[in-house]
């Protein structure tokens, strides 16, 4: 890729550009979608910022299709200075904006040796239109290599495609990474007639193809097979572990989930979890109880959370929030130090609750 620093500033099809410009977009379209993946990654998700960075990526992308092949050279420059998950998601990007399907390959292989799952490359994949990377996401699907299946079965579900007969094959793939996309897409498309195949999962000896299957189960009603699977993820603190409790709280009667996380409030390495489910219920009459939760160090970013899910008109309002949590006393400090962690002031968020919605106040879920 060094070569690319040398060309000049015409590609093969003598485009004339503003080098500086094209460079600009490239960066920007790798930093912004980045950014977008991060974004999506909180929790929960600022919807209305992630709308304004898309705008923002869109108008880079454009730059890059007016430029045409003469921004490659920006395009693979950026990828070498900085192999992040952004500008593979460029990389990606634009071999399938240009048709190109040397660079896509690259794009694929750059994909395969990532830390992270080729977000980058999947997230390229997603942005596209279906009709864009249908021909390629057909022959990757029923690839003999895993990866290749693993990024077909992961652009179905990017763009919710269903790729009929071929998903009851893949949720029993041989690759784990392939079955665990695949149970996730049979439950978003609701995909009744594998619900043999989702239960047989629910044993699969991997965590990520177990809990999948848990979840798509869920979706189709049958979270009373599912709950014990998604209970234990939930409570095992990992990456899925938010998405497990939303599931766990939707798989059982209300009743059933109140009782669940009471338990769970009792021991000092769960509670956190409960304050943060408290928000997926849909009570707002738990305001001034999580406001309560706020004024404990160890509680706080949960109930925070919490409530921009009960209330996401609270993220307009300011001062709600800090990121330098020492600013509210020794206790807070000495939980999180020097870290820029978002947590809630609860001075502030009683002082907007009392002036929006005075009341009687509510105690725990």
């Amino acid at each position: 890729m060094a070569a690319a620093r040398n060309q000049a500033a015409k590609g093969p099809s003598e485009r004339p550009i503003v080098a500086g410009i094209v460079r600009q977009h490239a960066e920007q379209a790798a930093f912004l979608w980045a950014q977008r993946d991060t974004l999506m990654l909180a929790d929960p998700p600022d919807l209305a910022a992630i709308s304004g960075v898309d705008r923002r990526l869109e108008t880079n992308l454009d730059g890059l299709r007016i430029a045409g092949p003469t921004a490659w050279p920006f395009v693979a420059a950026a990828y070498e200075d900085f192999p992040e998950k952004g500008e593979l998601f460029l990389y990606a990007w634009m071999a399938i904006e240009q048709s190109d399907s040397r660079r896509l390959a690259e794009a694929v292989e750059l994909g395969r040796q990532s830390q992270d799952d080729a977000r980058g490359l999947i997230g390229a994949l997603a942005w596209h239109k279906p009709r864009a990377i249908a021909a390629e996401v057909r022959n990757w699907i029923g690839a003999p290599d895993a990866f290749k299946r693993f990024l077909g079965v992961s652009a179905c579900l990017g763009h919710g495609v269903d790729p009929k007969e071929m998903l009851s094959r893949l949720v029993r793939d041989p690759d784990a990474r392939v079955r665990a996309v695949s149970l996730r897409l049979a439950g978003q498309l609701r995909r009744t007639d594998l619900a043999n195949e989702l239960r047989t999962a629910l044993e699969d000896g991997q965590e990520q193809p177990r809990f999948w299957a848990a979840w798509a189960l869920t979706e189709l009603g049958s979270g009373d097979l599912a709950g014990a699977e998604l209970r234990r993820v939930a409570v095992g603190g990992g990456p899925d572990a938010i998405t497990a409790l939303r599931a766990a709280i939707k798989a059982a009667p209300e009743k059933d989930a109140r009782a669940w996380m009471g338990g769970l409030l009792k021991s000092p390495e769960t509670a956190p979890l409960a304050v943060r489910g408290a928000g997926m219920l849909g009570d707002r009459t738990v305001l001034h109880w999580l406001i309560h939760q706020m004024r404990t160090p160890a509680f706080a970013p949960a109930a925070g959370a919490a409530l921009l899910e009960l209330f996401p008109e609270a993220r307009e309002a300011e001062g709600l929030f800090t990121l330098d949590p020492t600013e509210l006393g020794q206790a807070f400090e000495d939980r999180f130090g020097d870290f820029a962690v978002k947590v809630p002031v609860a001075a502030n968020v009683k002082a907007w609750s009392d002036s929006r919605f005075p009341g009687p106040r509510s105690g725990a879920p």
